[in-house]
């Protein structure tokens, strides 16, 4: 099952839920010391609970900045595919890309594209239309 970004009359495709989860599990486990939203509640816990407020669409686009130029500082090896299983791995294992230089560039979504750009540009339409975005 593929997870996507809904905000008004534009969509976006993420990937697989496992694939999703992971983006918010390594975010969790490397940025919030496993706290789960207690640096990026925006992202952490509305977004991922299924619906940002349309009053919170320009605190996570910030939010998502941050988290992706911290997760900069750490190699690819260091992804948490599962917070509740840290021993889970991706299905291609430890082989990625060698353009996959850090988290930062980690997550692509089943189009390709960047993730954090792919949400960027949603929560970016979101926020020009004074929408919630949902995830599912």
């Amino acid at each position: 099952m593929t997870v996507g970004l809904h905000a008004h009359d534009e969509s976006a495709e993420l990937g697989s839920a496992s694939f999703v989860h992971a983006f918010f599990s390594t975010a969790a486990v490397r940025l919030e010391y496993s706290r789960w939203g207690s640096r990026f509640p925006a992202v952490m816990d509305s977004l991922y609970q299924g619906t940002l407020p349309a009053d919170q669409v320009a605190q996570a686009r910030r939010e998502l900045r941050v988290v992706r130029a911290e997760l900069g500082d750490f190699e690819p090896r260091h992804v948490v595919w599962d917070i509740e299983d840290r021993t889970a791995k991706p299905p291609w294992g430890d082989e990625v890309s060698p353009d996959v230089t850090s988290l930062g560039d980690y997550f692509i979504t089943s189009d390709g594209e960047d993730l954090f750009e792919v949400m960027d540009d949603l929560l970016a339409h979101a926020e020009e239309h004074g929408t919630d975005v949902r995830i599912a």
